[in-house]
């Protein structure tokens, strides 16, 4: 049976999982291209106008895949963190891809609570039925997918560069180089090192939500959070670029609680939907990368003469 994966969303995060639970059921695994303007497009016809850019998208890579496999893996991601949850367009992902493009295959959509083994087993038990009825070689391929997973390092940490940032944002407008238009490479090309999330220790994290009058709901955005303002307050960075889809409330809200943690700290916010434009993207880039810099300079004279 051929598997198809599309490369939205959180496949960036955890496609290690992924293909290796299906690919030890047995099945072929399909995934989709890296996204490019064919995708994007796609997504755009297909979506509603209302939503994000990465559900528009992962809309496209649906589209694209989907006459090549004999079923597709729309993940229902609903938690991954206990007493936290993760966007609620998730929840209701599968039926706005079902309805939205026309001749689907047959579909995986069962919700997945990540929060613990049990709860993910059990998504694990009811998704590999699909495949086999040996609950031997189910349970196998799981253990296999968790072993996958964990193994993957993943993440972004620049070494040798005299500025350092923070790249900020959900995983799959940070990992997606079509939707934020190569933003590494560009920081780096700019003599700007980047450091993402999965790079700090998840109790340092905590410590950040724990100052807060209230724990967030939503996992990414208490990463987001904790990671950034973690490495501002310790001097391991000199700014933080924020990576945001338009009309993100989630992002809206966690943007306003950095800047109110960090006051006066360099903080770069890049909006991104299907119409944001390459040469604006680079204009800002450039601009902050020399607030930075004469930031760096002028601090360092500061120090110099303080002896």
């Amino acid at each position: 049976m051929k598997v198809g994966i599309p490369k939205g969303l959180l496949y960036y995060k955890y496609y290690p999982f992924m293909e290796t639970f299906f690919t030890e059921l047995g099945a072929e695994i399909i995934t989709s291209p890296e996204t490019n303007k064919e995708i994007l497009d796609m997504g755009v016809k297909y979506c509603i106008d209302e939503a994000c850019l990465p559900v528009k998208v992962f809309h496209g890579h649906v589209a694209y895949i989907k006459d090549k496999c004999d079923i597709i893996f729309i993940p229902r991601i609903m938690q991954i963190s206990a007493n936290e949850y993760i966007c609620p367009k998730f929840c209701g992902l599968p039926e706005m891809v079902i309805n939205n493009i026309p001749d689907m295959p047959q579909t995986i959509t069962s919700p997945i609570y990540a929060f613990s083994k049990k709860s993910l087993r059990s998504w694990a038990r009811n998704t590999g039925i699909i495949f086999t009825k040996n609950y031997l070689k189910i349970g196998k391929a799981y253990e296999a997918a968790l072993k996958a997973q964990k193994l993957h390092k993943g993440g972004i940490k620049n070494d040798n560069f005299k500025l350092n940032v923070a790249l900020v944002g959900h995983p799959y407008n940070v990992y997606d180089k079509f939707v934020n238009m190569d933003v590494i490479k560009k920081l780096n090309n700019l003599g700007i090192g980047v450091i993402t999330e999965e790079n700090i220790e998840s109790n340092y994290i905590q410590d950040q939500i724990n100052s807060l009058f209230k724990r967030p709901f939503w996992t990414f955005a208490k990463n987001s959070y904790g990671f950034s303002t973690y490495l501002a307050e310790n001097n391991k960075i000199d700014g933080i670029v924020y990576i945001s889809s338009f009309a993100c409330g989630i992002d809206s809200v966690v943007i306003e609680l950095i800047k109110d943690k960090l006051d006066d700290f360099p903080l770069l916010i890049l909006k991104i939907d299907e119409h944001t434009g390459e040469a604006g993207f680079d204009t800002r880039l450039e601009a902050f990368s020399d607030m930075l810099e004469r930031r760096c300079v002028t601090y360092e004279n500061n120090l110099s003469s303080s002896w």
